[in-house]
């Protein structure tokens, strides 16, 4: 059975005021505790703030501080460069953002430590919006979702952030899922060890802005991966690996229904959707290798 690696060392307290049925609490606990104590985390104002804490209080014992929304990468950077200048290249420098601040206001300094090569472990726990202000849309908002930013459904797609990283021609980016936790271990492991930037792209329930029972977070995600809403697949030194294949996607429909923010898409809506999802899991799939 699989339990969280270094849970007795404690580095994220047991009470954290998240939403009930979060996903960000399970990703959060175990990116860090499997990096371990040696770790300077990095971590902008959003969701993860509950971590990083307010005033003399915080939720971790590891070292770290909150950024502005929009230099998260940029605080990383130097931070390592920091410890470098020490002769300290042991320490794992860990940027910790939600989509809002990674794909859109930060994608530029994130863009800037990933054409430098700063040897930063940047994870984006992407919910899909702005939960923590009100659920506003963001570019990782997909189609047809409903936010207060988008009441009638999201008219565009969603921002491909791995394909940006990826034309960084960086060493390592993968997509992971808080349904998959060994596979999401495994991948922080390999970024760990990267000579260079890193960027774990991780599918992050949100019940409260995604309007599902909470009981039903890990079902949402594992949903995703089965109907090729969300691939897990790693790029690795110019080599791309789908990590969980699925055999015959399940019909997208059986993914959207268990959401509420879906709720006003058309059958016409849902068909654009289900041919674009199978274009993208078939355009994966064969440029593997």
């Amino acid at each position: 059975m699989y339990k969280i690696e270094t849970e007795a060392k404690g580095l994220v307290s047991h009470g954290v005021n998240a939403c009930a049925g979060c996903g960000l609490e399970l990703v959060f606990r175990n990116v860090v505790q499997t990096l371990g104590e040696d770790t300077v985390v990095i971590i902008p104002p959003g969701c993860a703030a509950l971590f990083s804490g307010i005033d003399n209080v915080t939720n971790m014992k590891i070292a770290g501080y909150q950024c502005n929304l929009e230099n998260t990468a940029a605080s990383a950077a130097g931070v390592r460069a920091g410890l470098d200048a020490q002769g300290n290249t042991h320490t794992t420098v860990l940027a910790f953002a939600g989509d809002g601040a990674t794909a859109d206001i930060g994608l530029q300094s994130l863009s800037g430590i990933m054409e430098r090569g700063d040897r930063v472990l940047y994870v984006c726990y992407d919910n899909e919006a702005y939960m923590n202000t009100g659920i506003q849309g963001s570019s990782a908002t997909p189609y047809g979702a409903n936010t207060t930013t988008t009441p009638a459904g999201k008219p565009t797609y969603k921002k491909d952030l791995l394909k940006i990283a990826i034309a960084h021609h960086i060493p390592y980016a993968a997509a992971c899922s808080a349904a998959n936790l060994p596979d999401l271990v495994k991948k922080v492991k390999k970024a760990k060890d990267v000579d260079g930037p890193a960027l774990l792209h991780v599918h992050t329930p949100c019940p409260t802005g995604w309007a599902y029972p909470p009981a039903k977070s890990i079902e949402v995600c594992q949903t995703a991966i089965e109907t090729g809403a969300w691939v897990l697949y790693e790029y690795e030194n110019g080599r791309i690996t789908v990590n969980r294949k699925v055999k015959e996607l399940r019909p997208i429909r059986d993914y959207l229904s268990l959401q509420g923010r879906f709720k006003k898409m058309t059958e016409g809506d849902m068909e654009v959707l289900q041919k674009e999802t199978a274009a993208r899991y078939r355009e994966l799939l064969a440029s593997e290798g």
